[in-house]
């Protein structure tokens, strides 16, 4: 599981998810209001927090599918 300044970053960008509703990790971000902008916001913010630089040719929508999937390319950048 994530810790919880990625749970911070993520929710951030997910208007559509209620303040008291959990994240979990198969649910699709898309559906829960993440959009390109808040792609860019939520990589800044990663990069940011964890000191990671993600590549150009790793960035695709698949990573930002799931939470799970984003955390754990968040993982292999540290």
């Amino acid at each position: 599981m994530w810790d919880e300044q990625f749970d911070i970053l993520l929710r951030k960008q997910l208007s559509f998810l209620s303040p008291d509703e959990p994240i979990t990790g198969n649910m699709r971000l898309r559906e829960f209001g993440l959009d390109s902008l808040g792609m860019i916001e939520l990589l800044a913010g990663l990069e940011a927090a964890y000191d990671v630089r993600f590549r150009d040719e790793a960035l695709s929508l698949e990573i930002f599918e799931t939470p799970d999937v984003l955390w754990n390319s968040l993982q292999r950048l540290r």
